[in-house]
């Protein structure tokens, strides 16, 4: 073979050799850490049989200005063979603002949901059947609200919270590394995560209350290694902070669930959730004690990657997107929930958010992903992939753990150094051109015309949205309101779980951002550490 063929390095660093072989399977022995679908150390999938029993579900992310319009959106794809929700809020509601708050104004009716109080849930969700369709609340910082908000509704429609499924991302420590949606410091942030997990596991036993978000610090340039390694390491933190409540383990991990990435090498993706999986299960059962085998699953979503999708050419995302999709389907994830083509511009048009749920459709209906588990499993090169990668997230995760844990480094910047510094260096190598991205730095178009449809800005469902919050105030019980913010005030600075006070305040339709005031005034806001 020629010695100067071309060296290829996947993200996670790993060099890819030009031919796999028995002998690059640990030990050379394919069964050990292998195994066999729905078994320890469920390498293959957490359950025996798969899609072939039951498909991933689909779960499209969407949420309009208001809870009318939304619900709309629900219905249309449940209509169109959607299994799943996932809803998007708007950036007040995620910064715990009412609509009519000043710092609202000109975000509401932009992108996502805005929900003030009890009235925007149970017009969203009208009609909706929660028995049938599990809902994922994509909401962090106030997010003990919000799934109050949610348990409120559902038991006014009927439904037993013991018996009702869903989930809530509730990530709070990703946020402070990514998004940046977060309000409190990093401390009493870490307390309300308590609080949901704890009143969860003895209230709402079949509801996720944290989906660890890895997703989004790999959208905020770490690469594949990091994603899962911090992802492991935040979810190590919750289960810590639950612990010290006194729960055991088996009373709260087998709900968690993780919420991870999808773009770049198909090879390099599948063997990191392989690993990821594997991984995940030796941490529970070996550091945590579990004794539950459901305790040992990495329940997921995976299936997009909006960093890896192209303002140009951005039809390619519709291919781009069918590739995340079959990704996803060959790692074995439990919900997908796939990028729409058009999100480098906007949020999903009708058409495009059709195109993604068809595009996962197809999978299941005419591609035979369905058909068996795990069909890579057994493969040299992603068997190989499999073990390196998961040396490298146990390696990447060991030494966050050696340096004091992530809710440590995370205070103090450290981590939100380590992954901007990856994004530039990413960034540079697009920019050079050494990672090739077709239509960005290769295979450009003159003259490209883009034609991508424009969600605008909706002013009319702003004003409706403030209107209605005003309406609310007036026909509510003040005395009532009075109440039920004292006592949360009074449960926030005694240190009680606060998800039963704020239950009861939001049945009162205290609204989000009076909520939220009152937990500012007891914990006061986070400042960011800045490290370069």
């Amino acid at each position: 073979m020629s010695e100067d063929i071309k060296k290829v390095i996947l993200e996670s660093g790993i060099e890819v050799k030009p031919v796999y072989g028995p002998d690059d399977i640990a030990a050379g022995d394919p069964t050990g850490s292998i195994g066999q679908p729905g078994e320890y150390p469920f390498t293959r999938g957490i359950h025996k049989l798969m899609y072939r029993k039951r498909p991933f579900t689909m779960r499209q992310y969407s949420g309009f200005a208001s809870a009318s319009q939304t619900n709309q959106r629900f219905r249309f794809l449940i209509e169109q063979g959607q299994t799943g929700l996932n809803v998007a809020f708007d950036l007040p509601t995620q910064m715990g603002l009412d609509s009519d708050d000043d710092r609202s104004f000109g975000e509401v009716g932009r992108v996502g949901m805005a929900v003030d109080s009890l009235a925007d849930m149970e017009t969203a969700f009208e009609g909706i059947p929660l028995d049938k369709i599990t809902v994922s609340l994509t909401i962090n910082a106030v997010a003990v609200v919000l799934m109050a908000m949610y348990f409120a509704m559902a038991e006014k429609q009927g439904y037993d919270l013991k018996s009702l499924r869903g989930t809530a991302q509730n990530d709070i420590l990703k946020e402070y590394v990514g998004r940046g949606t977060w309000i409190f410091p990093v401390e009493p942030s870490m307390r309300l995560i308590g609080d949901t997990i704890e009143f969860c596991a003895r209230e709402v036993p079949k509801y996720s209350p944290v989906s660890v978000c890895g997703y989004h610090i790999r959208e905020s340039g770490a690469d594949p290694v990091q994603e899962m390694a911090y992802a492991f390491g935040i979810a190590r933190a919750y289960a810590d902070e639950a612990l010290n409540r006194g729960l055991d383990i088996d009373e709260f991990a087998g709900r968690l669930s993780f919420n991870f990435d999808i773009f770049g090498s198909l090879f390099e993706q599948v063997a990191k959730f392989r690993a990821g999986r594997r991984y995940w299960a030796r941490i529970i059962k070996e550091d945590y004690g579990a004794k539950d085998p459901r305790s040992l699953w990495l329940r997921m979503i995976a299936g997009g990657g909006g960093g890896g999708l192209t303002i140009q050419q951005p039809e390619n995302n519709i291919v781009r997107g069918a590739y995340y999709a079959l990704i996803s389907a060959l790692s074995g994830t439990q919900t997908m929930a796939l990028c729409s083509y058009d999100e480098a511009y906007t949020i999903p048009s009708e058409k495009a958010a059709l195109i993604s749920l068809r595009t996962m459709q197809i999978l299941i209906e005419e591609m035979g992903l369905a058909d068996t588990v795990d069909p890579l499993g057994g493969s040299y090169y992603v068997e190989s992939l499999t073990d390196e990668m998961e040396k490298l997230i146990e390696e990447c995760l060991n030494d966050v753990l050696d340096r004091g844990g992530m809710v440590k480094l995370i205070a103090d910047g450290t981590i939100q150094q380590q992954v901007a510094k990856q994004a530039y260096q990413t960034e540079k190598k697009i920019q050079s051109g050494e990672i090739h991205k077709v239509g960005v730095n290769c295979y450009q178009t003159e003259d490209e015309e883009r034609k991508v449809e424009l969600h605008p800005y909706d002013e009319d469902a702003a004003e409706k949205q403030r209107e209605r919050i005003r309406q609310i105030r007036q026909n509510r019980s003040q005395s009532d309101v009075d109440r039920c913010l004292s006592e949360v005030r009074h449960i926030a600075e005694d240190g009680g779980n606060l998800m039963p006070p704020i239950i009861e305040a939001v049945k009162t339709y205290v609204t989000l951002g009076e909520i939220t005031d009152v937990l500012k005034e007891t914990f006061g806001e986070f400042n960011e550490p800045v490290r370069f």
